[in-house]
């Protein structure tokens, strides 16, 4: 089991910097609460495109063309 295998597709990573954004901006301006801290690993699994959560559960949300190397 490699946990710092990239395994986060395109689409799981842009889902996961925006909700981390949000969760990590409500922080400052609108709910205050420490809950929101968890956007930065959102956001830092989201741009290093790798999950180690994801490898010990055994997930892999890259597309077959990601995994291929097409896109």
């Amino acid at each position: 089991m490699n946990l710092f295998k990239n395994n986060v597709g395109k689409i799981d990573r842009i889902i996961r910097v925006v909700v981390g954004i949000l969760l990590v901006g409500n922080v400052f301006f609108a709910l205050q609460h420490p809950v929101g801290w968890i956007g930065i690993i959102l956001i830092v699994t989201g741009i290093m495109g790798q999950c180690p959560l994801y490898s010990i559960i055994g997930i892999n949300t890259k597309s077959l063309s990601e995994k291929v190397g097409l896109n």
